[in-house]
């Protein structure tokens, strides 16, 4: 009985430092797994064409992983409002080489990198390189020429380009008919909302990847939003024109008949009167945090 009793007392203290050892075995050897990986991963994204010819007939599949590895890479990075996005043109690089013809990897992918900080990259420059090599090798592939267009308008602010790219789109076969119409729209106008809001609708329903979806989202709700201050202004300088005074809220011109009610922005949140007299967005709204981030125009 005593001897049982010894052997169970022994076992008690036995096992746990045997598993608390094995917990840090274990543990040292991810965290030594983990720092190999990332020493072999900056290893081969330095050499695509290597990797593609060591791959041989698996380069595709290889793509596929490594186009998976962009989106967590990406996502990761987002959840975590982290800034540093140094590796995503290594790791896109690194995945069309694998695979040429990957059209997901070229058109999520230059809109990961042309965003500005910190919902994206911030390089512009490594999107169009991306997307010229996508239309190199996927010629007949319209919608590539709208990202490029996209990448000149929205990120780079250059109209001439954006009207080149969307003119050449045009001219691929089976392109939607309203490429020809924004090429000569931008070439006309240049910046207008009305030309970023067809651009951003056209964005958001043609896009199959929730995080661009949500990008043009909230560019249209910013959009929406410039447009209701604007014609607020006109109505508070209206105000003040007709009785000598500044309103002190837009409850103001709802009383004197000049509103039916007090507007609110696309979250649902009410307009407010800033402290220079022109209409703001509600600081409770969740667009007054968004708006740096997006912000373009």
């Amino acid at each position: 009985m005593n001897r049982t009793r010894s052997t169970a007392i022994l076992l008690l203290v036995v096992l746990p430092l045997g598993f608390a050892g094995i917990w840090r075995l274990q543990h040292g050897i991810d965290k030594q797994l983990g720092a190999l990986n990332e020493e072999q991963d900056q290893v081969l994204l330095r050499s695509g064409k290597m990797m593609k010819l060591m791959s041989l007939e698996y380069a595709p599949l290889m793509a596929d992983i490594y186009w998976t590895r962009v989106v967590q890479y990406y996502g990761s990075k987002g959840e975590r409002h982290e800034q540093n996005l140094d590796s995503l043109w290594p790791l896109l690089d690194l995945t069309t080489t694998l695979d040429p013809n990957l059209l997901p990897a070229y058109r999520f992918g230059s809109t990961f990198l042309a965003e500005a900080r910190p919902v994206g990259a911030g390089s512009p420059e490594h999107a169009v390189e991306l997307i010229e090599r996508g239309i190199h090798e996927n010629p007949d592939y319209w919608r590539l020429y709208q990202d490029l267009g996209n990448i000149y308008y929205f990120s780079m602010r250059d109209n001439e380009k954006a009207a080149a790219a969307y003119d050449a789109g045009s001219k691929v076969p089976g392109a939607a008919p309203w490429m020809k119409i924004m090429a000569a729209r931008i070439a006309e106008r240049g910046d207008t909302r009305q030309t970023s809001r067809l651009l951003w609708s056209e964005i958001y329903e043609s896009t199959q990847d929730a995080t661009i979806r949500d990008n043009a989202k909230m560019h249209l709700m910013l959009l929406k939003s410039d447009e209701d201050k604007e014609q607020l202004d006109l109505l508070l300088a209206e105000f003040a024109k007709r009785f000598a005074r500044s309103p002190k809220s837009l409850q103001d011109l709802v009383d004197a008949g000049m509103l039916r009610g007090i507007p609110v922005d696309p979250e649902r949140f009410a307009y407010v009167i800033g402290k220079d007299g022109h209409a703001e967005l509600n600081p409770k709204s969740p667009l007054l945090k968004d708006e740096p981030l997006y912000r373009r125009f």
